[in-house]
């Protein structure tokens, strides 16, 4: 269990990121961001609404979008409205159901009697079927149903990455990070030292100038970007690969 919104507005500020940046780049009304931050669902527009805001929101900042949505479905959405039928009318409900059983018995009850009653005064009833007559009332055509059609699943196929990770484990490294290409607006800018990181979603393509590609260890999910040049050199990264 963790809180939602301290951790969004955290990834934020790490970041250097106002609303007003988030929302340029994530097309979601800045109120609905700070609702998010602050934990405000009732200003929000409902459910889906904010699955979708939160997913969108956590993958931009470079969070698991999918945690976001499990919390919220744990300790927000679990307790959906269901209709409630009041104590009383179950009452009634469970004696009306009684009396009704009670009066059908009787009535079987009675039937049987009266039944009994006639075939005492008129003498032995209709001669009983016997096997070949019950053979006989059997038809002889019966439509074969066929079995229900068994629907193969389809194989799940794995979603692609949608995370990248940029670390400095070799030695610092100076970069440039924009969103989307050369000419995107730029997100990072400055020295990664030794040792530390970035983490970015792949919304939207993620375009890198490296001042020393050989520092860096670059990951597009799970994958580790091989054959880094030695001198400064741009990547883009996408949820297929890199590309330079």
């Amino acid at each position: 269990m963790f809180q939602i919104g301290p951790s969004l507005r955290e990834a934020r500020m790490r970041r250097g990121l106002s609303p007003a940046d988030v929302h340029k780049a994530v097309r979601i009304r800045e109120r609905y961001l700070t609702a998010l931050e602050e934990e405000r669902w009732d200003m929000l527009p409902g459910d889906a609404y904010t699955k979708g805001f939160l997913r969108t929101y956590a993958e931009f900042l470079g969070l698991n979008g999918q945690l976001y949505i499990d919390e919220f479905n744990a300790r927000i959405a679990q307790h959906e409205d269901e209709p409630l039928v009041p104590d009383s009318l179950k009452r009634v409900r469970g004696g009306a159901s009684s009396i009704l059983f009670r009066t059908m018995g009787a009535v079987i009850l009675v039937g049987g009697g009266i039944a009994g009653l006639a075939v005492w005064q008129h003498g032995a009833g209709p001669a009983r079927p016997t096997v070949q007559d019950a053979a006989a009332a059997v038809p002889r055509h019966v439509k074969h149903v066929a079995a229900p059609e068994v629907r193969r699943t389809k194989p799940t196929v794995s979603p692609k990455p949608s995370f990248a990770v940029i670390r400095a484990s070799r030695d610092e490294s100076w970069l440039s990070v924009r969103i989307g290409g050369p000419d995107g607006r730029e997100i990072f800018r400055g020295t990664l030292a030794q040792g530390r990181s970035l983490e970015y979603g792949l919304g939207k393509s993620i375009w890198m100038r490296m001042g020393r590609p050989r520092a860096l260890d670059i990951r597009v999910g799970k994958q580790l970007i091989a054959g880094l040049p030695q001198a400064p050199a741009n990547v883009l990264l996408t949820k297929n690969g890199a590309r330079r």
